[in-house]
């Protein structure tokens, strides 16, 4: 069995996993969807070229997702567990189409503890774009896993044997 751990001292592998937490999220939402995609040019016989793709993997959509997400980095808060130490950002906030999300919102929360979050977010966003471009397009599954430990190793990968 492989497991993957994020070094609790580095922000950026807890960062790393708090981002493609959210990719993750909007992409399966996104998966249902679809879009046109194509040129605006008119064929001499009067047709265009369009067909429809997958929200997720267009273009658009995934370069605005890449410019917002890191907003959402204040949705977190820092968590350690009891037994291991383990540091990991766990969401705290109700995402949008979530039952509570109405109340949710009339609280205001503003804390600066998240901004190192937000900053280490759009770090790897700057340095992994086309990584994260690259597995979206590929549907890749465990994003988290691909781009926080195999891509960019900014989370340990250590494999657990077990005895049968």
């Amino acid at each position: 069995m492989v497991t993957h751990t994020c070094n609790p001292s580095t922000l950026g592998g807890r960062a790393c996993r708090a981002l493609m937490d959210e990719i993750e999220h909007d992409i399966t939402k996104a998966r249902q969807k679809k879009t046109k995609v194509g040129s605006f040019r008119i064929n001499p016989d009067g047709t265009q070229e369009r067909r429809k793709i997958p929200l997720a993997q267009s273009e658009a959509f995934l370069t605005d997702l890449l410019e917002k997400v890191c907003e959402r980095m204040n949705d977190y808060k820092l968590e350690e567990d009891p037994v291991t130490k383990e540091r990991t950002f766990k969401r705290f906030a109700p995402r949008k189409g979530d039952k509570i999300y109405q109340e949710f919102k009339k609280l205001y929360f503003y804390s600066d503890a998240y901004r190192p979050l937000k900053f280490a977010c759009e770090t790897i966003i700057e340095e992994y774009e086309d990584e994260i471009f690259s597995l979206i397009a590929q549907e890749a599954h465990y994003l988290a896993d691909k781009l926080c430990s195999e891509k960019s190793d900014l989370c340990e990968t250590s494999a657990n044997h077990t005895e049968l």
